[in-house]
């Protein structure tokens, strides 16, 4: 448990599209009380279906968003501890998040992982040989952060990645 840092302008983009466009378009210029309301609750709906839609299965799961401070809550049981840090990250790892606070929780406890933030010029493998002292297991980092890359060439920098115990 504790707050992540992320980069916000990297990530999925998420709101800006579907309902949460619609509602922002909606929304007069200075939006009051109600209308801020909509607008974090839409953007927490978005994080929850894109977490859903990575197929990470959380018993009981929350997800708050507040604009002002760009921060992500989520709260829910977690089967396992790379569940846990997957769903943080498909969190974090949206645009216009700067922070997550996990209140999450695990079923079956396991040694967490280090989160390391790609900065240009990085790929798997120069990675790799930083935290296990050879290129060669980078695959072992791509499966840690399937299904959110789809080939281990598809990083980008600001992107928070899951590096595995050794």
């Amino acid at each position: 448990m504790g707050m992540f840092s992320f980069i916000k302008e990297a990530g999925e983009k998420l709101f800006g599209i579907g309902h949460a466009q619609a509602a922002q378009a909606a929304a007069p210029a200075a939006p009051g009380a109600d209308e801020i309301a909509a607008l974090n609750q839409t953007a927490a709906q978005a994080i929850a279906k894109y977490i859903q839609s990575m197929n990470l299965n959380v018993e009981a799961l929350d997800v708050g968003y507040d604009a002002a401070s760009e921060t992500v809550t989520v709260a829910g049981v977690a089967p396992d501890q790379t569940t846990k840090e997957k769903v943080i990250l498909c969190c974090g790892n949206v645009a216009n998040v700067a922070s997550v606070n996990d209140l999450m929780t695990v079923s079956t406890p396991e040694p967490e992982s280090q989160m390391y933030t790609v900065v240009k010029g990085d790929n798997l493998s120069k990675i790799s040989k930083e935290f296990y002292g050879t290129p060669n297991k980078y695959p072992q980092i791509f499966e840690a952060n399937r299904p959110m890359l789809s080939h281990p060439d598809k990083i980008y920098p600001g992107q928070v990645l899951r590096i595995p115990p050794a």
